[in-house]
């Protein structure tokens, strides 16, 4: 199975329960790993079978600062819908972190979602 990883990706968020820590810009970091539709080998070494993986850090990077949230739950399943729809990976993990609590080095969501594959229809 192989994957593109970006890792260590920096989102600029408005994010966090209370109102005021909501108000203001915090960064949050990403690593996303991209199971492309193709192996390595099978791509040719055509750019154009692979996942641009600059394009999908912009993605996020602008999908993050497009609102204010309260979890970051939230942003990370948003975040997988994105990468899934419009960037044709069959699957993708999502580690999402937060420096927000005292005494650790970050608070973390993790996730992993799935292209559903479409339902064949028997022809009879």
């Amino acid at each position: 199975m192989d994957e593109i990883l970006i890792l260590g990706l920096e989102l600029p968020v408005q994010i966090g329960v209370p109102d005021a820590e909501r108000a203001g810009w915090q960064a949050l970091r990403a690593d996303i790993a991209l199971r492309p539709n193709l192996s390595f080998e099978a791509m040719a070494d055509q750019i154009t079978a692979t996942i641009d993986y600059e394009a999908v850090a912009k993605a996020l990077r602008a999908l993050a600062a497009a609102r204010p949230r309260h979890l970051i739950e939230t942003l990370a399943a948003e975040m997988a819908h994105l990468v899934l729809t419009q960037f044709g990976a069959l699957s993708v993990k999502i580690e999402l972190r937060k420096r927000i609590l005292p005494g650790t080095d970050a608070v973390a969501v993790r996730l992993e979602r799935f292209i559903e594959p479409l339902e064949e229809t028997l022809v009879v």
